[in-house]
């Protein structure tokens, strides 16, 4: 399929093997830069990571709505499901892709992080699991990134993490559980104490906003983290397990073990 206009003629532009442009990484992890005007100045130092699927195929389609200057979007890095890493915006600068957003009370998620975005059919074009060459490709890119930013796991999230009343996406196919083996997202607690440790649902949703979510609309923010730590079922409903997980992962953070 030809590339829409906004796309340079002949398609991206391969990464120089060079210096890089001011601010693009280039080298083995980039493999093209196609500049996105959709930016401006940050506001906050960099302390997250958030992924995103396009939810638009092909990937041409995507690319050329993060460079459109009509779209308002934009993310610093897209992945192709074979692999290929575009970087549109240079890190140190504010990419628009979170939108409305809290995480850990910073409502301005734009200027506090670096947005990746997956080349994927989304929810609404038949969803399923993620390309093996697309995974293979963001963990040494989201590794570099973790470690120049000195990003805490918990601070690696999905768009439906800060954005849980607009949000579904990477959604409950990405594999979280294997990009926690690198270190690179908190892995799901595997001891859980027995029984429902909070007294009542607004116990629950208190610890939830403790923990980093926006709560405003609760069931979303339920589905968002069942959607997270239990993809199996996402019903919105706060039981016994998700709460023993809500709580397993506090207590570690309290503990200094989510760094």
């Amino acid at each position: 399929m030809t590339a829409p206009p906004s796309v340079p003629p002949g398609g991206p532009v391969p990464a120089p093997r060079g210096i890089p442009p001011e601010g693009m990484r280039g080298g083995e992890l980039v493999h093209a830069i196609v500049p996105s005007p959709n930016f401006n100045e940050r506001a906050l130092p960099i302390t997250m990571v958030v992924l995103h699927y396009t939810e638009m195929q092909p990937v041409e389609q995507a690319l050329g709505k993060l460079i459109n200057p009509e779209s308002g979007v934009s993310a610093h890095y897209l992945i192709s499901e074979t692999g290929t890493v575009t970087q549109l915006v240079p890190e140190r600068k504010r990419a628009w892709h979170a939108g409305v957003s809290c995480w850990r009370g910073i409502t301005d998620v734009n200027s506090a992080s670096i947005g990746i975005e997956l080349d994927h059919p989304g929810h609404a074009g038949g969803y399923r699991e993620f390309r093996e060459a697309q995974f293979r490709a963001l963990v040494p890119l989201l590794a570099a990134i973790v470690e120049d930013h000195d990003i805490p796991r918990a601070n690696v999230v999905g768009h439906s993490d800060v954005a849980p009343a607009r949000k579904i996406d990477p959604g409950e196919l990405f594999p979280w559980d294997r990009l926690a083996e690198y270190g690179l997202c908190l892995p799901k607690p595997e001891k859980l104490d027995l029984g429902d440790p909070f007294q009542n649902d607004g116990a629950f949703m208190l610890a939830l906003e403790r923990f980093g979510y926006d709560i405003t609309d609760s069931t979303a923010a339920v589905e968002a983290f069942q959607r997270r730590w239990r993809p199996e079922l996402i019903d919105g409903a706060i039981d016994g397990q998700i709460g023993a997980i809500l709580f397993q992962l506090l207590l570690d953070r309290d503990r200094g073990l989510t760094r």
